[in-house]
């Protein structure tokens, strides 16, 4: 198995449980479960490939996608009694997921030979918009346009890969370089509750 295709296996897994951890806060069925544990873990690779006209899109190609996350499903509702001590750590899953396809993201768009800063867009989008869907469909105002910093780190860590990528540096080292820097931007930006400033001032109700 390809170094790329085992990362991405493994963020549709963490993106996937992510999506199976929100639509248990919303109370969902089984079959509401498994819809956003879809749509979260394909959502952001499928408008990747889409943009960049690699049809079909990669998990119609490898029913190993499907199939994980449809395993992962089932699994988080035969297990929910269990998941429910885990919900606290929906930004930890979330936040891996979006290591992964930011760097799975850039890694196709260079293999289709775009331009750096299109690799640094379209690894941003593959990382993030799976979440946005999830979160819309979720009735939630998505994470990336109000909360902590989120797309900025996977822009970071794309940049960072991009450099190392340029050193040619090994692709796994890169890899586990540039994921590891997103992964503690976002963890550090929850914790210490890094926030890019707003363009607008809090309205002062009158009296």
């Amino acid at each position: 198995m390809e170094i790329i295709t085992l990362i991405d296996i493994l963020g549709t897994i963490a993106f996937a449980i992510s999506g199976v951890l929100t639509a248990m806060n919303k109370r969902m069925d089984a079959f509401g479960i498994l819809i956003i544990a879809l749509i979260t873990s394909i959502g952001g690779g499928t408008l990747r490939d889409v943009l960049i006209g690699k049809t079909p899109v990669t998990w119609m190609q490898d029913q190993v996608f499907p199939t994980v996350i449809f395993a992962t499903a089932v699994f988080a509702v035969l297990f929910r009694s269990k998941l429910k001590y885990f919900r606290r750590s929906l930004f930890l899953f979330d936040t891996i997921g979006i290591g992964l396809y930011t760097i799975t993201g850039v890694q196709v768009s260079l293999a289709f030979g775009l331009d750096p800063l299109i690799c640094v867009i379209l690894g941003t989008i593959s990382a993030c918009f799976g979440g946005v869907l999830r979160d819309i469909l979720c009735n939630e105002i998505p994470i990336i346009f109000h909360k902590e910093i989120y797309a900025t780190a996977c822009i970071v860590g794309a940049v960072t890969y991009l450099v190392l990528y340029r050193f040619e540096v090994s692709q796994t080292l890169a890899m586990i370089i540039s994921g590891s820097v997103i992964i503690t931007i976002r963890i550090l930006a929850v914790v210490f509750k890094w926030k890019l400033p707003r363009l607008y001032k809090k309205e002062v109700p009158s009296s």
